[in-house]
Order: C-alpha cells, then structure tokens, then sequence
C-alpha cells in the first residue's frame, strides 16, 4: 500500500512539474544568489554591416560562447540576452541594442534589474594598442579613448569597473584609425580568431569562477 501511494504521488509531482515546465537544471535568474550572478557585456554595433568588424570583438565572443554553451539570444531592452549555468555561478551574457557610444545605458539597466554586483560585470571590447588576440583582463583604468567605455564610465560614474580588451593591433596608415576599426578582419587574422575566441571564452568563465585576480595571472599577454 505503501509502495502505491508512494508510486502515485511521484507520478502526480512529475506532472505538475511538466505542467509548469519546472526543471531543476533550467535557468532562473531572480533565484539566484547577487554574488554568484555575473554580467558579461560584449560591445558591438548592431547590424549586419558590422558584424564581422574588429570592433565587434565583444559580440563576436559571446556569439562564440552562446555557440559553444547551445543558447540563443532574446531581444529584449536594450539588448539581446541570453545565460548560463556553469559550476554554481550564472553568467548573464548581453550585447547592448544601442550601438557602441551609448553602451552605457544598455549596462546600468542590465546591472540594475538583475542585481549584479559592480565587481562582477565584464565588460569585453577591442583594443588598438595590443597586438591581433592579446588579451587582457583589467579592473579599472581609463576608457583608453573607447567611445563605449568612456559611455560607461560617464553613466556609471565610476572607472573601476572590469574590462576585458582583445588586441585588434594598430596596422593602419596615418588617418585610417576609424576605416581600419570598422574594416573587417583580414583571411590571416580569420584564420587565428577561432584559437582566441576559445581562449576568450575560457577567461570569461575564469573571471566567474576562479576570480579576477586569478584569471588575469592566468590569461593576461596569453
């Protein structure tokens, strides 16, 4: 009699859990401890005509983890979003709907509704003065002449925050700055991205689970 009733009422359970589609390894963010909670922005213009520009490294690496993790990103404010699970921590990933110089308000809103703390927000961009897929994990500094992190830095009122540059080289002729960062990358370079995007990928779940400090000993000039 026992083993009935027992029997029966897992079989009643698994049907209210289908019913409302509760699954204990799906994602839901608002349950989820602040401090195991971690914002990755990617910085981007959105467009097709963008899409495969140097400067569009920061989509261009969540494109990547989205891939690899088997996730699809959501249009919602401001941005397109999507997140994952990995070992106990959740990573809210989100490239900003608001092109590239008014990144900063796509940021603050994301931080804001989802409650993440300042120290764990990423946030990925390119990078003129380092060599084509150094990488580089900081947690403050100046915007470096960025129009997004400046956008940023002006919103959130704060330089300390982390960003994480990806080298894109400075091979340009004099008054090319802003052709070569809108170009889009050379067969030579196409060639090595997909190393660096695995590399990149790896440094973001290393900033979430093994700590800033740690990750930048790790990957820093990798």
């Amino acid at each position: 009699m026992l083993f009935y009733f027992y029997t029966n009422t897992l079989i009643i359970w698994k049907f209210i859990r289908n019913l409302f589609n509760w699954n204990s390894t799906s994602l839901d963010v608002d349950d989820t401890d602040p401090m195991k909670k971690f914002l990755i922005v990617g910085l981007g213009n959105i467009g097709d005509k963008y899409a495969n520009t140097r400067h569009n490294i920061g989509f261009k690496i969540l494109d990547a983890l989205a891939e690899k993790e088997d996730l699809k990103f959501e249009t919602q404010k401001l941005g397109d979003l999507t997140s994952f699970r990995f070992k106990g921590r959740t990573f809210i990933l989100l490239k900003p709907s608001t092109y590239m110089n008014l990144s900063g308000k796509a940021v603050k809103y994301w931080l804001t509704k989802e409650k993440v703390p300042l120290e764990n927000v990423l946030i990925i961009t390119d990078d003129l003065n380092l060599p084509f897929g150094s990488l580089r994990l900081k947690t403050k500094g100046s915007d470096g002449g960025h129009n997004g992190l400046r956008d940023i830095q002006n919103t959130l009122q704060t330089t300390k925050y982390n960003r994480f540059r990806f080298g894109i080289s400075d091979q340009f002729s004099k008054g090319r700055q802003v052709d070569y960062v809108l170009g889009e990358w050379t067969s030579e370079e196409t060639e090595k991205l997909s190393e660096r995007l695995d590399k990149s990928i790896e440094l973001i779940k290393s900033f979430g689970t093994a700590g800033v400090s740690n990750t930048m000993n790790t990957f820093n000039g990798k």
